[in-house]
């Protein structure tokens, strides 16, 4: 079977030509950059193995299988994150609220900042990345969570302290930001179907999605810095809540930010 071939098979699937392309160059031990090349050699002849290889992935990404878990990495924030079914796939959604979350950082010397439920680390290693001045730690009650975000910070030489808790429910002190990517998917939404290859645990949140955003909220305000901001990833459809719960807290300055789609996907408030 050449390449050519191959991806055509990967097609006949229901493959995007993209996913299937980044298959073909991590079956083949190449760079996810490196396109171009699978166009130049399109006519080259997959071994046996390699064909094997290459069909049985496609056919668990027709499946719905995330890509990240299939080739086993996931580019974020500029960062080549390791990732598998321990975690959830990062989202590009979420830079939104790095970028975000760097805004408030900004003219902070040495800030405090801690990421609540870390998954592979992505939030707390972006702003680590971006901030080699700040203290930043991060929080998942996932063991096994933990265990990726820890292998990544190692990988990429990035000084971040990991702790194994339910939010801020064991943690002392204040911080400068508290930033979080929570649970929010609604028992029963309907969506949950085509996210069964991720931890269930990493993305429901009660009847309506917001329980663990409530328990967020109610816990921030002891732990931030006068000044300090609460910043927090949602769905689509919450923000009018989040920002409800925030004002109730006492917080100050609550707002919300769109994403790449212009879709309202990250709510914050600063203490006063």
């Amino acid at each position: 079977m050449q390449l050519s071939q191959a991806l055509a098979a990967a097609s006949a699937l229901g493959l995007p030509r993209l996913d299937a392309q980044l298959l073909l160059l991590h079956v083949l031990g190449r760079a996810p950059n490196d396109r171009a090349w699978l166009l130049a050699h399109d006519n080259d002849v997959l071994s046996a193995e390699a064909q094997e290889r290459f069909l049985a992935l496609a056919q668990r990404r027709a499946g719905g299988e995330p890509l990240a878990y299939l080739t086993g990495v996931k580019e974020f924030y500029g960062l080549t994150l390791q990732v598998d079914a321990r975690v959830l796939d990062p989202r590009p959604d979420t830079e939104t609220l790095v970028e975000w979350a760097l805004e408030c950082l900004t003219g902070q010397p040495t800030p405090r900042v801690i990421d609540l439920g870390t998954g592979s680390g992505a939030i707390a290693l972006a702003l680590k990345h971006a901030r080699p001045d700040a203290q930043v730690s991060a929080v998942d009650a996932s063991a096994d969570a933990l265990a990726v975000a820890r292998a990544n910070a190692q990988r990429l030489g990035l000084d971040v302290t990991f702790l194994l808790d339910n939010w801020l429910a064991g943690l002392e002190g204040r911080f400068d930001l508290i930033v979080s990517n929570p649970p929010y998917i609604a028992e029963g939404d309907p969506h949950l179907a085509a996210l069964g290859h991720e931890p269930r645990q990493a993305l429901t949140a009660g009847r309506d999605g917001l329980d663990d955003i409530r328990t967020i909220v109610a816990q921030a305000p002891a732990h931030l810095q006068p000044g300090g901001w609460l910043l927090l990833e949602h769905g689509w459809d919450q923000a009018d809540a989040v920002r409800g719960l925030l004002t109730s807290a006492g917080l100050h300055s609550v707002q919300s930010r769109a994403d790449l789609a212009g879709i309202e996907r990250c709510s914050g408030a600063c203490r006063p």
